[in-house]
């Protein structure tokens, strides 16, 4: 008998979801601009990227937590690399492709630090962070369909009281690219990388004496296109479609105030009023609201990034959504998307927005998130065995 993997055959979801991308595309770049078709499939790369590397922040997270080994955050520092070294000499221009171009940068203060350790509890119960609860729950995880309704929800709550929060002691944003220069700020993120890379290579040679085999993956016949792909891989694509983010958005990749919008848009619609909340008096915010979510550049993205995941899914034969959510479970997944949502609009941003874009923008402010969410994370591990059934360990593609 051969040994040689046979891939599944694609589902007919897959022409489903690739339809869907490509109406989608042409129908909002007809109505409201070229670049938002580009945003939309942009965005539809980056769910089959995120589905077929299996690329999540909360496993690989967890893993180290639990086992110490670094594999999923050395791709992750992998991945900011590159994307710093595409973004530092652009933003420290102003321009790209004659558009201005700007990063995010925010401020530092107990909101963040709050916010992101929320964030971080609610990774681990709600089974994915931003773009895994976005790419799982596209391609067929109906558990991550409950944290995504939460996150939502959650996302609301934290614009009611985001003035409050933005009222405690805070320091102004800071820039490595604006305080060092792009070559300084290069060098100060570059190293930190590499000390974090090379710290997990020591910790995880100190606990199991080598560091893990990485799978090997066959990328003849068809399996580039029904997965699974490399790790590394899926991080530099992942750098390289947030780089083609900033090029036609002019801004860097987010997904959570679509999440905000969506909630206070359905709020509004039964009934509710926002507009006198702090969060939506803030000009953007207040112009989003008041536009077609179809303008919403990060809508078009999250909605392209779910179809994606769903063709990523289809073609690899594994869409196959199930109901059967045990309770408690179900439980963790309401809470963890409860804290999502709250902490994301705490900290500015989520795992996407705050640590991969916020660092990639040059912002301190992202690495300060980075390492509250990554205390919530340990917090939130610990907390997983109450909630589910199996260890704690990672077992699974998701999040």
């Amino acid at each position: 008998m051969s040994d040689i993997a046979v891939p599944r055959r694609p589902a007919p979801t897959v022409w489903v979801a690739g339809g869907l991308l490509a109406l989608g595309a042409l129908s909002i770049g007809a109505v409201f601009g070229w670049r938002l078709t580009g945003l939309m499939l942009v965005g539809g790369a980056l769910g089959l990227v995120l589905y077929h590397a299996a690329f999540g922040f909360t496993a690989a997270w967890r893993v180290f937590i639990i086992d110490r080994r670094g594999r999923g955050l050395r791709a992750q520092m992998l991945m900011l690399a590159v994307t710093v070294l595409l973004f530092f000499p652009v933003l420290g221009n102003g321009t790209l492709f004659g558009q201005a171009v700007s990063g995010f940068v925010a401020p530092i203060g107990i909101s963040v630090l709050v916010g992101a350790f929320l964030f971080g509890v609610g990774m681990q119960l709600g089974g994915g962070c931003a773009s895994g609860t976005l790419f799982t729950a596209g391609g067929g995880n109906a558990r991550m369909l409950v944290t995504l309704a939460f996150f939502i929800v959650g996302s609301l709550i934290g614009t009611a009281h985001f003035t409050w929060w933005q009222g405690l002691p805070a320091f102004e944003p800071v820039s490595v690219v604006d305080t060092f220069g792009v070559a300084g700020g290069l060098v100060v993120s570059l190293g930190l990388f590499a000390l974090i890379g090379l710290l997990t290579v020591a910790l995880e040679k100190r606990r199991h004496g080598k560091l893990e085999e990485t799978p090997r993956v066959d990328f003849g016949h068809r399996h580039w296109l029904t997965g699974p792909w490399p790790l590394l891989f899926g991080a530099v694509a992942l750098a390289l479609l947030n780089f083609a983010t900033l090029a036609l958005a002019g801004r860097p990749w987010g997904i959570t105030s679509a999440f905000a919008l969506w909630g206070a848009k359905a709020f509004e619609f039964l009934g509710g009023d926002v507009s006198g909340w702090g969060y939506w008096q803030n000009p953007g915010n207040a112009a989003a609201l008041d536009a077609n979510v179809w303008q919403d550049v990060t809508t078009v993205m999250n909605v392209g990034i779910m179809l994606g995941a769903l063709a990523a899914a289809s073609l690899a034969g594994r869409f196959a959504p199930s109901l059967r959510i045990p309770l408690r479970s179900l439980l963790a997944a309401v809470v963890g998307g409860l804290l999502l949502g709250y902490g994301a609009r705490l900290a500015f941003g989520c795992n996407i927005g705050a640590y991969f874009s916020g660092i990639a923008s040059g912002s301190v402010h992202g690495w300060v998130w980075m390492v509250a969410a990554f205390a919530g994370n340990i917090m939130g591990t610990w907390l997983r065995p109450w909630f589910f059934q199996q260890p704690a360990r990672p077992v699974s593609r998701s999040g």
